[in-house]
């Protein structure tokens, strides 16, 4: 406890990188797994293929990502965009199948009543599609998001800083409580991000809310009344 009040200001700093190349890796995975998502949906042909190939990057051992990504394209090992980039492949091998099962979960009636009242394909996806399927690809950008929280510490061992440092330091100095409050700080910033997610998603999506048992009950008595 001694050694985390002394280093309140590096525990900080650290968070906030960790954080910063986070989101940022969580919101470019979302971004281009939207229409690999829409592919891997529309076109049945290719969903098992599209599926698949995101899903193996996973498979990429984390390390090996970080040293080949800089040989392909060309910036440095220690950068924080080589951390971004392997964070970003990453959660796109997630993400993908949550957009591909939240578009299956969508009502095909309800996409026929669009286009029966001449919605266009894609104001039918935006303003149909994708806020129905919104509950579903919301649980799997949660889920990334925790992931890509979590394998954000690897950066350390190419040379990016970030909350990884407490890790490598800690054992390094043997140093129980740095490596202690790294875990925690980890843990913190991945509870953060997903209550901020699941907060956004009950304000951009009030649809999803489950009803309250009263208002069920009062529902329920309505319908009766009427039969």
């Amino acid at each position: 406890m001694t050694w985390v009040l002394a280093n309140v200001d590096l525990i900080l700093g650290l968070l906030g990188d960790h954080l910063r190349q986070s989101v940022v890796a969580i919101v470019a995975g979302f971004v281009v797994s939207l229409p690999l998502g829409w592919v891997a949906w529309r076109y049945r042909l290719l969903r098992g293929w599209v599926i698949t190939i995101t899903g193996l990057l996973y498979t990429i051992p984390s390390l090996a990502l970080l040293m080949i990504l800089p040989v392909i394209a060309g910036y440095p090992a220690t950068s924080e965009t080589n951390l971004i980039v392997a964070l970003t492949i990453y959660a796109v091998a997630i993400m993908v199948r949550a957009v591909t099962d939240g578009l299956d979960s969508v009502d095909p009636m309800v996409r026929d009543a669009a286009v029966a009242v001449g919605y266009s394909a894609p104001r039918r996806f935006f303003a149909i599609d994708f806020p129905l399927a919104g509950p579903v690809i919301l649980a799997g950008l949660r889920v990334t998001a925790v992931s890509t929280i979590s394998l954000a510490t690897v950066g350390i061992l190419v040379g990016v800083t970030n909350l990884g440092y407490l890790f490598t330091n800690g054992l390094q100095r043997r140093i129980l409580a740095e490596v202690v409050a790294g875990v925690v700080a980890v843990a913190a910033a991945a509870l953060i991000v997903d209550l901020v997610l699941a907060w956004a998603g009950r304000m951009l999506m009030p649809w999803s809310r489950p009803s309250p048992p009263r208002a069920e009950r009062r529902r329920a008595r309505a319908v009766r009344a009427a039969a």
